[in-house]
């Protein structure tokens, strides 16, 4: 939740961002089915300097500056998935920070990319712009500045600027058989959000606050035993996950069973609790999905995240070396190209 202090009157209390929109988070991106062909009819880039771009695309654009320096760059944006500007703006920071950490990059920069109806309440831009600064700053960059424009509903989010080593870029291709796929946060954000307690809600948030900073720089200590990295946001784990299979041409395999989800958010997919983004994320994935599982099971991989952990596929006798907050999702299998729920 926000940082208040008890003692302090909270002026936000009695705001509710949710209510200024009708689609909030990571959900509110077009189904992943419709973009990737509209991402496939755009021309390719032909500088060869631009080392990942659109041909295919992947978490953020990476482009070589020097021999030892590539620029990062990512941007995202999206309505309130919550109630309160400074919960808000952070996480909408830690989000599209997520990209540049997901290519194995540090932040740098970043701008701020904002749309408020004329008469949004001021204090809560103000609270939504300083929350997301603090955590550009914890993430390493600093805010340079942005663009606001008007509009009928709030909108927020940044476009980020990284660098990174063009010989250590994290990438979705390049998972091998018997690999073991490791997630650095639990799963179950718009469920926890949409079906959860106020204290299910509360660990959610605070997971969404949560950088995925410490995760990457992890993963980049562990070298060439890092195969894959993407991170887990709006097409949720089975989307993410089948990224991952069709670049590596691999089968990747999720426990269900084992999934560790945020407080409330396993619960709300048995009760048949479902969020505007599950079926979206189901068309993208039903031509390459072999599923075994439960249907909580199934809407867990289905959930669209916001600010997602890293979903990595790293050879099984480095696992030992990531810290606690790491979990197994499954494992990496020879193809046909697959995405498998079990």
């Amino acid at each position: 939740m926000a940082d208040v202090r008890a003692d302090v009157l909270d002026p936000f209390a009695d705001l509710r961002l949710t209510e200024w929109t009708s689609c909030g988070g990571c959900a509110a991106k077009w189904g992943a089915s419709l973009l990737t062909d509209l991402v496939r009819d755009m021309p390719a880039g032909l500088d060869p300097s631009l080392l990942v771009g659109l041909a295919p695309f992947d978490d953020a654009a990476i482009y070589q500056v020097s021999p030892d320096i590539a620029l990062v760059s990512t941007t995202d944006f999206f309505p309130p998935l919550v109630d309160h500007p400074a919960d808000f703006g952070a996480i909408a920071a830690a989000n599209a920070c997520s990209d540049v950490f997901a290519m194995g990059g540090r932040v740098v920069v970043a701008v701020n990319v904002a749309a408020f109806p004329e008469h949004f309440p001021r204090e809560a831009i103000v609270a939504i712009f300083d929350a997301a600064a603090a955590v550009v700053a914890e993430a390493g960059g600093t805010i340079a500045g942005g663009h606001t424009i008007r509009n009928p509903e709030p909108i927020f989010g940044l476009a980020v600027q990284g660098v990174v080593h063009p010989q250590r870029v994290f990438r979705k291709g390049g998972a091998l058989p018997g690999d073991v796929l490791m997630l650095s946060k639990p799963i179950g954000t718009a469920l926890a959000l949409a079906g959860g307690s106020a204290d299910d809600k509360a660990a959610a948030i605070a997971g969404m606050r949560r950088l995925n900073r410490a995760a990457s720089e992890e993963l980049q200590a562990l070298g060439s035993a890092v195969h894959a990295v993407t991170d887990v946001t709006g097409y949720g784990l089975a989307g993410h996950g089948w990224e991952m299979a069709e670049r590596g041409n691999v089968q990747v395999i999720v426990d269900t069973e084992g999934i560790v989800a945020y407080p409330g958010a396993r619960e709300a997919a048995e009760r048949g609790v479902r969020t505007g983004g599950d079926p979206r994320n189901r068309d993208y994935v039903q031509l390459h999905v072999q599923s075994t599982a439960s249907a909580a099971g199934e809407a867990l991989c289905m959930d669209p995240q916001t600010s997602g952990g890293l979903l990595a596929a790293i050879d099984p006798a480095a696992v030992g070396s990531l810290a606690d907050n790491w979990w197994r999702v499954g494992d990496v299998a020879a193809g046909p190209a697959a995405i498998v729920l079990r």
